[in-house]
């Protein structure tokens, strides 16, 4: 578990970070969301230790960063978003050198576990420098599970990565969430759609929202639009009727576009249109806000 608690980073006359407090537990991929220069990396790199606060308070698996920084390093995998390699090594003379350094037990079958787990079987006996950038994004994800930490802070993992490799670092990452804290930085928000229970988004330093995906996407929703297809006609009018529908507009092929009046589902009560009315529904959906919308709602 991480614990921020009134976190602030002031660089002069500036606060990178400013007061601000939130949570990530075991079994848990947050998001933790940003446009640039909001705050993401100073916040990170306090929490992993690389450089301390102004003032507040962060807290890994119960050890303060400022009090026991060795223990809270030991319990962490951080991989940033410029990641650091050493390009005239091999990468799995890398991993074993990184394994060396946090005293990992039988190295050489943990490194070639990570090794087959981050798909780098056919580059492992590579310079690092003559990997593409993919390639080493996932060398910087080996090292950072190596030793098997109960905490993975990944900023930009998926940078540089192709279409198929990006599935496979997307399956890992939910993988690895369902028995880790993982606080998971990105700026494609087709990721965290895709990847995270709950999200965090910091806007100049401070915090402006903390919650789960779709309770977000709820909360910035104004009306809200449901597409109907039904196998019969019926009137746009008998729709109006149902409480809570606003507006209801005819498209082609008996599917009907209805705007609702609240926040309110109305599939439930349109699913029982169907019944009561004898006819057959084909497809329905609701159409959200994406987190694309969130985040530029929140952080405009």
């Amino acid at each position: 578990m991480v614990k921020v608690e009134n976190l602030t980073k002031i660089y002069g006359q500036q606060k990178a970070v400013d007061n601000i407090t939130f949570e990530a537990n075991k079994g848990e991929v947050l998001g933790f969301l940003g446009p640039n220069g909001a705050g993401k990396s100073t916040t990170m790199k306090i929490i992993t230790c690389f450089i301390p606060q102004s003032a507040g308070r962060a807290e890994v698996c119960g050890y303060d960063t400022d009090q026991a920084p060795i223990e809270v390093r030991r319990r962490i995998g951080y991989l940033p978003e410029h990641n650091p390699l050493y390009k005239e090594m091999y990468v799995k003379e890398y991993l074993s050198f990184v394994g060396r350094l946090n005293k990992v037990k039988k190295i050489r079958q943990r490194v070639d576990d990570m090794i087959a787990l981050t798909g780098l079987e056919r580059e492992q006996k590579k310079l690092i420098g003559a990997l593409s950038k993919g390639y080493r994004q996932r060398v910087g994800i080996a090292q950072a599970m190596l030793h098997d930490p109960d905490v993975l802070i990944l900023d930009e993992p998926t940078s540089g990565l192709d279409p198929n490799q990006l599935v496979e670092i997307r399956s890992l990452i939910k993988q690895l969430g369902k028995e880790k804290t993982v606080i998971f930085s990105t700026h494609i928000m087709q990721e965290v759609q895709a990847l995270c229970n709950r999200m965090v988004i910091i806007n100049k330093g401070k915090i402006v929202a903390d919650d789960q995906i779709d309770r977000l996407q709820d909360q910035i929703a104004g009306n809200v639009q449901i597409t109907l297809t039904l196998k019969q006609a019926v009137a746009a009018e008998r729709l109006k009727k149902i409480k809570g529908v606003m507006a209801v507009k005819s498209l082609q092929n008996n599917t009907y576009q209805i705007t609702t009046t609240n926040k309110k589902d109305l599939r439930p009560d349109l699913f029982q249109f169907a019944i009561d009315n004898k006819v057959t529904l084909l497809e329905m959906y609701r159409e959200n806000y994406s987190v694309e919308d969130v985040f530029q709602e929140l952080t405009k």
